[in-house]
């Protein structure tokens, strides 16, 4: 490892760690940090000479030197996570703050039968073998330097399970929130999702804030869906713009599962999100869908890949970015067809939407594929507000901005009604309208 500040922070974060979780955890938790952090030292904090990063430098983040999360009993307050964005209803809802459960701000009802959600902390004291059992069916396909890091240093999260033929009666809402502390914070968080043959539900994991460091946030999600099991996931990252956010989403999917991904990338000055899904079962059915905005100059980078490892397995993948000022963003998106997967249908589609003369987007769309009998298609496409249908609104009495905002609002929309619930349509529409105070303007 190189030992940049941010590594050399990391690596005094590990050794703490597991003096101060020896009596606390079990043996084999801490033989899997221990793999895991050899890794990535191993590795090092990803650069532009991996093909995979060269859009993206993480120069500013290795100069940092975060500390370990916590709870700041003086912040935050009910009323701030009450005044969230996402406006969801009835929800089980988990709070976690600088990656710590926050027990006085979660709200966990009775749950319906076959259904268990907790954090990670108060199972591992009271079930660690359900944790031992769900990390090891869904281990990563690949090593990553960033999912080996939270690997060895995730200090809370969440585990679903969902039994055969359960289905939870309302969204579970988890909230990673970064707030009060008094130097930049590391908050490395897990979540492990199984959902049981048969099993239906929604999550919505969400990352906000309210702090004037560059926080790290470093979130790893797992989902593993049996025979025909339907689940939908919506990630929403909504931290100041000042923060780092990486996030991993990796799932896997039996026959006849069905499971619908949604991804918002609103805040953070520097923004990855990660997606890799593996259809593994004969009628897998994927639905991938992605809304990145960015502005002043934040950069929101998009990696996917959808790996068609099973016959008759369907994916489509839709991602839509908007970049005002002098953002740049990033989207790469990869479908793999392996030779056995006879009979596939996979659709990928990058849309981009520039408001300013500044904004910039690296596209790459990729097609790999190993069968012969399959119907693949991807496209990308980059361009700003039509003139034309800007006169048009502006000749029937709407200024400038509005106008702007409304066809921006209008460019969106295609993702945002892919969502399984309608409070959360509404809540992250009136977020794109907050984001465009004046229109959209340059």
């Amino acid at each position: 490892m190189r030992g940049t500040p941010a590594e050399l922070a990391f690596a005094r974060h590990f050794a703490a760690a597991r003096v101060a979780q020896a009596s606390r955890e079990p043996a084999w938790l801490a033989r899997h940090r221990a793999e895991s952090f050899a890794a990535f030292e191993a590795q090092g904090l990803p650069t532009a000479k991996h093909e995979d990063w060269r859009f993206t430098s993480l120069a500013k983040l290795e100069q940092i030197e975060f500390t370990a999360g916590g709870v700041d009993a003086s912040a935050p307050t009910a009323e701030l996570i009450a005044a969230s964005r996402i406006a969801l209803g009835p929800a089980h809802r988990l709070v976690f703050v600088n990656g710590c459960y926050a027990a006085q701000l979660s709200s966990v009802g009775a749950l319906p039968p076959g259904c268990r959600v907790a954090p990670l902390s108060a199972l591992l004291g009271s079930d660690g073998e359900a944790v031992e059992r769900v990390l090891a069916s869904a281990a990563e396909p690949k090593r990553r330097a960033l999912v080996d890091l939270n690997s060895a240093l995730w200090s809370d999260g969440v585990l679903i399970e969902l039994e055969p033929g359960a289905v939870l009666d309302r969204p579970v809402h988890l909230l990673f929130h970064q707030s009060g502390a008094d130097a930049p914070v590391g908050a490395h968080v897990r979540t492990l999702i199984a959902a049981g043959a048969g099993s239906r539900g929604t999550i919505v994991e969400q990352h906000s804030g309210e702090t004037r460091h560059p926080d790290l946030t470093n979130a790893v999600t797992e989902i593993r869906a049996d025979r025909g099991a339907q689940l939908d996931h919506v990630l929403v990252q909504d931290l100041p713009e000042q923060s780092t956010a990486f996030s991993a989403l990796l799932s896997r999917q039996e026959a006849q599962s069905r499971l619908g991904l949604h991804a918002f990338t609103l805040g953070a000055a520097l923004a990855r999100a990660e997606v890799e899904s593996r259809l593994e079962g004969e009628g897998a059915e994927l639905a991938l869908y992605g809304l990145y905005l960015g502005r002043g100059t934040q950069h929101p980078d998009q990696h996917t890949t959808i790996d068609h490892a099973a016959p008759r397995t369907n994916s489509r993948e839709l991602f839509k970015g908007i970049l005002d000022e002098r953002a740049h963003g990033v989207f790469h998106g990869r479908i793999h067809v392996r030779p056995d997967a006879q009979k596939i249908s996979a659709d990928q589609t990058n849309r981009a939407l520039l408001l300013s003369d500044r904004a910039t987007i690296n596209s790459k769309p990729q097609l790999e594929i190993y069968a012969d009998d399959v119907k693949c298609s991807h496209g990308a496409s980059i361009g700003q507000l039509d003139d034309e249908q800007l006169f048009y609104l502006r000749a029937r009495g709407l200024d400038l901005a509005t106008a702007r905002a409304l066809l921006t609002v209008a460019f969106a929309s295609e993702v945002l009604e892919k969502l399984p619930h309608d409070g959360l349509r509404a809540s992250l529409e009136r977020a794109l309208l907050g984001w465009l105070p004046s229109g959209g303007g340059a």
